[in-house]
C-alpha cells in the first residue's frame, strides 16, 4: 500500500467514523438539523434554485406560480430529509427499517427468477431511492445495484459500504453487460437508475418526458433484450415522513420479444406517473435537459 492509498484509507475511516457517530443521534434530532440545513439551502445559499424552478415550470406548464412555488419548497424540504434518513441508515437496525419500508408485489420478482430469468429493475430518482439498499434484506435472491464509480476513491468506498450494508452488491456500469451475459450462477436482480442524462444521444431513444423531448440511455433496454431478461419498474412513493412504499410493476416478462424502444417507452410512462403522483419527490436539482 503506497502513501496515497494509506491517506485515502485514513480519510475513509475518519469520514465513516464521523458519519456513524452522527447516525446514532435520535431521528428527531437529525430531522431538526435537516430543517436548519433546509433553511440555509433554500433561503441563503439557494442551491440550484434556478435549475429547480425552471425544471418544474417546464414540466408542469399548466400549474400556476403559487403551485410551482409550493412544489419547489416541498422538494427542498424532502431532499434535505432524505440525507438525514441516509445518515441514519448507517447504523439503524433492520427491524426498524422493516417497519418503515413497505415492499409491494415482490412475488413478481420471485416468479421471474424461478423461471430462470434475470430481472432488470429500473427506477427513477423518486422518493428516497437510497432506501432500496434494504431490498436485499427482504429477498433471498442476489441483488446488484448498477452504479457509476465516483472520482473520489474515499467517497466511492464509503458509498459502497453504505449501499451494501444489507447485502446489496454493487457493480460498475461499465462491467454490467459482461456480468449479465456471462453470469452462469443463479438468476439475479439488477437495479438501474435510468432517468439520468446520457452523454451520447440516440434518436431512437428520444421520448417525451414531462412535456419535453428527452434522451434516455439505451443500455438498459439493449441489455434486457440481449440478455433475455424480465423487466420491472420500482414505483417509490412516500407514505409519510421517513416511510416509503416500493411497488414492483411489470414492464416485460420477455424483453427479447419486445420491439426496439418499447421497454424504454413503458419506463418513461411509469416514471411520468411516479413523478406526477409526488411531484416534489423527484431529483429536480439534476440538469436533466441540459443537452
Amino acid at each position: 500500500m503506497n502513501l496515497k492509498q494509506i491517506l485515502q484509507h485514513i480519510a475513509y475511516r475518519s469520514v465513516y467514523a464521523i458519519l456513524y457517530a452522527v447516525s446514532l443521534l435520535p431521528m428527531a434530532l437529525l430531522y431538526a438539523m435537516g430543517s436548519i440545513t433546509y433553511f440555509l439551502t433554500y433561503y441563503i445559499i439557494s442551491y440550484r434554485k434556478e435549475v429547480v424552478i425552471q425544471n418544474i415550470t417546464r414540466s408542469f406548464p399548466d400549474k400556476r406560480y403559487g403551485e410551482i412555488h409550493a412544489i419547489v419548497k416541498k422538494f427542498y424540504a424532502c431532499f434535505i430529509a432524505y440525507f438525514a434518513e441516509i445518515i441514519k441508515s448507517t447504523s439503524v437496525s433492520a427491524a426498524v427499517l422493516d417497519k418503515k419500508l413497505v415492499f409491494e408485489n415482490l412475488d413478481l420478482i420471485d416468479q421471474y427468477i424461478n423461471s430462470g430469468r434475470n430481472v432488470i429493475a429500473c427506477l427513477g430518482h423518486c422518493g428516497n431511492w437510497e432506501m432500496l439498499n434494504f431490498m436485499s434484506y427482504k429477498m433471498r435472491h442476489e441483488i446488484y445495484a448498477v452504479y457509476k464509480p465516483l472520482k473520489s476513491a474515499t467517497m466511492n468506498k464509503l458509498m459502497i459500504r453504505l449501499r451494501s450494508r444489507f447485502g446489496m452488491k454493487l457493480i460498475p456500469d461499465r462491467t454490467v453487460i459482461r456480468h449479465v451475459l456471462s453470469k452462469n450462477s443463479d438468476p439475479a436482480v439488477y437495479l438501474f437508475l435510468a432517468d439520468q442524462c446520457p452523454q451520447i444521444k440516440e434518436e431512437k431513444y428520444k421520448f417525451t418526458l414531462l412535456n419535453q423531448e428527452t434522451y434516455f440511455f439505451s443500455g438498459m433496454e439493449k441489455l434486457a433484450r440481449t440478455g433475455r431478461t424480465a423487466v420491472i419498474y420500482l414505483h417509490i412513493t412516500q407514505l409519510s415522513k421517513g416511510n416509503y412504499k416500493i411497488a414492483c410493476i411489470p414492464v416485460s416478462s420477455k424483453a427479447e420479444s419486445t420491439n426496439d424502444g418499447e421497454i424504454t417507452q413503458k419506463y418513461v410512462d411509469l416514471l411520468t406517473e411516479n413523478i406526477k403522483e409526488e411531484p416534489y419527490g423527484w431529483l429536480w436539482t439534476h440538469k436533466r435537459w441540459k443537452r
